[in-house]
């Protein structure tokens, strides 16, 4: 599958928000925190000009797609399938975002970053109620437990992640396992022995708009495309 390779936090620059490519180093190391960060990157970055219409609602389009870490082909794919779906385009598209299984991993706190989820799927660390996905497009539904294989979660870097979005509360449209729960979120020499317990999670309901983790105007984006 294409992807982009380049500086992520060029394009958070460029969209002037974070937009958490870089997982936890976001919070503490991000350049959109210094003085001069929010720069336009280029060499005409610091021209200041009036944006369109139209160019406030492509930003919010480039802006969706690099949170999902996803290229133009693809998005547009999840939109038209959106299009079909009852109710709103624009809720139906972050809805089909949100709960992909990378960004599923992701907000279970398996990872701290699409990218880092997407490498945990694709490499086949994952199982979707007990069979192998290792495809981060997958869309989970209601009642799918979403595993992680066992030789992974004795990783220190995966059980700090997982603690740390224990801390920052993982959303409610999702149950994290309660034993690893308890366990990581209260330990604070990691890693530790998780025995016999199994680090899952279960999708409990579909996460209404303000569960989603888009900080977008979907609506643009449903304008843009209706041109």
């Amino acid at each position: 599958m294409a992807r982009y390779t380049g500086a992520v936090c060029k394009l958070c620059r460029r969209e002037g928000t974070k937009l958490f490519l870089k997982g936890e180093r976001c919070y503490s190391k991000c350049p959109i925190d210094k003085p001069t960060g929010a720069l336009v990157p280029g060499q005409h970055g610091k021209r200041r000009s009036k944006i369109t219409e139209y160019g406030k609602r492509l930003r919010e389009k480039q802006k969706t797609k690099r949170i999902a870490g996803l290229l133009e082909r693809s998005f547009y794919s999840l939109f038209k399938r959106a299009t079909h779906e009852p109710g709103k385009t624009g809720e139906a598209l972050l809805r089909f975002l949100e709960t992909r299984l990378d960004n599923v991993v992701r907000r279970l706190g398996f990872a701290t970053s699409m990218a880092s989820a997407r490498q945990l799927v694709n490499h086949g660390h994952i199982s979707v109620n007990g069979k192998r996905v290792n495809t981060a497009s997958y869309i989970a539904q209601v009642g799918d437990v979403i595993t992680l294989s066992e030789n992974q979660k004795g990783n220190a870097r995966i059980q700090r992640a997982i603690s740390t979005q224990i801390h920052r509360q993982i959303p409610a449209w999702l149950e994290l396992n309660a034993a690893v729960a308890d366990t990581l979120g209260r330990s604070k020499d990691l890693p530790v022995d998780l025995k016999d317990m199994k680090v899952e999670g279960t999708v409990k309901l579909l996460p209404a708009r303000e569960e989603m983790s888009y900080p977008v105007n979907e609506q643009y984006i449903v304008e843009l495309y209706s041109k």
